[in-house]
């Protein structure tokens, strides 16, 4: 069967938020399928949707509904036929799906490290006593509190503009950005540091971005699978499925980072309480192909050791 590509009259549209960061992974991912195919942008159209967790900014994601605030509305336009493919950010994804969507397709990994960034301090370990963390993750709010038990986490959310605005009003001294996401943007420099995974492990699929299409499509399928990435796939199976084991939501502190290391992939996780008053962490290898069972087996170990009454804080 030939493959039927887009034209300009007729483009493959491209849902994705509307943050200036949203709009560099989808138009990332443009490149590489004009590139792939040897076609012009003008086959591609960028469809930008506000989504709920766009529009909320002022409350924490737990109290309006976790990880799926920020695709709901994305993957209502990929079912309805309004857009053709979906491009996320992995770490933003629920471990479900809805039914006639697939997530097969993830461009090559960014850096999966977590940046600091304060106007007055260089590291976290210079924060004096009762600084003001801001941040939105009740996994960096658990990790920090583990470590640095005498700092003061407060709320954070918005995207990059908006908490670097929020930082030089004072709202805090210090916040986190995905470096993955300061590297798409140009703007790497605003980080005084990136914190190496063995001081903050960062979240599932962090650095990831997955493109979602519907499931019989075999004309976007192909196209998809000429931009498909293996690595950063096999490296997400394991992760993934330790976090979907976990129960992993929004009220869930927990972080996770595969790597691979020829044919062996390498899997570390924890999970915390979100005071910071315990953290239970897990290293653990497999061969590559037996991933998700590692990150599903590891997951279970974990829970086992949390005992009863670890998670007794979520609703």
């Amino acid at each position: 069967m030939t493959l039927q590509l887009p034209t300009p009259m007729a483009p493959l549209k491209l849902g994705t938020r509307g943050s200036p960061l949203a709009l560099a992974q989808a138009n990332e991912t443009r490149a590489r399928l004009a590139a792939a195919h040897d076609l012009p942008f003008e086959a591609f159209e960028i469809v930008a949707i506000k989504t709920t967790g766009d529009r909320i900014i002022d409350r924490p994601l737990k109290e309006i509904g976790g990880k799926g605030l920020f695709t709901r509305e994305i993957e209502e336009a990929l079912l309805s036929g309004a857009i053709d493919i979906a491009v996320h950010s992995m770490k933003d994804m629920p471990t479900l799906q809805p039914g006639g969507l697939l997530l097969d397709t993830y461009l090559p990994r960014e850096d999966v490290r977590d940046g600091f960034v304060s106007p007055g301090y260089a590291t976290l370990a210079d924060l004096p006593e009762r600084a003001l963390v801001g941040t939105s993750s009740l996994r960096r709010k658990a990790q920090v509190l583990v470590a640095y038990p005498h700092l003061e986490v407060v709320e954070f959310r918005g995207n990059v503009q908006t908490r670097l605005k929020k930082l030089d009003d004072g709202v805090a001294t210090c916040t986190f950005l995905a470096m993955a996401g300061l590297n798409r943007l140009g703007r790497a420099d605003v980080a005084q540091s990136a914190l190496d995974p063995s001081e903050m492990l960062p979240a599932i699929a962090q650095g990831a971005i997955g493109i979602e299409r519907r499931e019989g499509d075999s004309r976007v399928a192909e196209m998809l699978s000429a931009i498909h990435d293996e690595m950063t796939g096999q490296r997400l199976a394991a992760e993934r499925a330790f976090l979907a084991a976990l129960d992993g939501s929004c009220e869930t502190p927990l972080a996770g980072l595969a790597e691979l290391n020829g044919t062996t992939l390498h899997l570390r996780g924890e999970v915390l309480r979100p005071d910071g008053s315990q953290s239970i962490k897990d290293s653990r290898s497999a061969p590559i192909a037996d991933g998700a069972a590692l990150g599903r087996a590891m997951a279970e170990d974990m829970l086992k050791e949390a005992g009863p009454g670890f998670f007794d804080w979520r609703d």
